[in-house]
């Protein structure tokens, strides 16, 4: 039976449907060695490539998510012209498909990131409709006082629009540096350096603990990553709005 190759595409974890309109309509893909077109459905077995890289036949099961331990310095693209360490060359080889990465953290940022072969889940999880929450451990120099700290869960404005955090807890610090857990329901670039920037505190270290039910565990190092228990990938799927798979990796 023929499906449409968005469909196909996203079943493969290159991204979700929508994303892989646009690349089709870009013409980054090809049926058969010709150029594929927008809307038009392929067969079982059909040879089928993106940007010159085969895909294997068999559909990508559902349900496998990694969480990755991502180290400050690492880029969190497939390729850096400067040569910097990527958050892929991490991440353990998979036979069909490709990790799809749930948001980014900049170079300068850590923390918990999410991994998926389920294109679908990664755009569900990342769109704002959803309101999945990211929960931050930020290091300022200074500190933030009770009406500081009122305006950032009321709102700042930023060029991108405004902005807020949902939670901001004061948890100690020594010297001239604080920190605070804050969390917030989108993943604008820079967005969480952006509003401490726009109250008058420089972020000098910012680590992500927390994306929607997944914690960073404390006894995953840094650099490293783990595949999550099928508990917790119930939990993601949940979370993101989308049935739980039948089958998982």
């Amino acid at each position: 039976m023929s499906e449409k190759l968005q469909k196909v595409l996203a079943q493969r974890g290159l991204g979700s449907r929508r994303e892989m309109e646009r690349v089709i309509a870009a013409g980054r893909v090809k049926i058969g060695g010709r150029v594929a077109q927008l809307g038009e459905r392929v067969q079982p077995g059909e040879e089928i490539a993106v940007d010159g890289w085969r895909l294997g036949h068999k559909p990508v099961a559902q349900g496998r998510i990694l969480i990755y331990h991502k180290m400050t310095g690492e880029m969190c693209t497939r390729s850096d012209p400067k040569g910097r360490p990527l958050v892929f060359d991490k991440l353990p080889t998979i036979r069909q498909g490709r990790w799809v990465a749930v948001g980014r953290l900049d170079i300068n940022s850590s923390g918990l990131m999410l991994f998926t072969t389920d294109g679908e889940l990664a755009a569900r999880l990342m769109h704002p409709s959803q309101e999945i929450v990211r929960r931050y451990a930020v290091r300022v120099l200074g500190r933030a006082d009770a009406g500081t700290i009122a305006k950032l869960i009321a709102g700042i404005a930023l060029d991108d629009g405004p902005a807020h955090f949902s939670e901001v807890k004061d948890v100690g610090g020594d010297g001239a540096n604080h920190w605070y857990h804050v969390s917030i329901m989108e993943g604008r670039k820079r967005e969480v350096r952006r509003m401490f920037e726009a109250v008058g505190l420089v972020v000098s270290r910012l680590i992500r603990i927390a994306y929607g039910p997944v914690e960073l565990p404390r006894t995953l190092r840094p650099g490293y990553s783990r595949a999550l228990s099928a508990p917790a990938v119930e939990a993601v799927y949940k979370a993101a709005g989308l049935a739980v798979p039948s089958k998982s990796r």
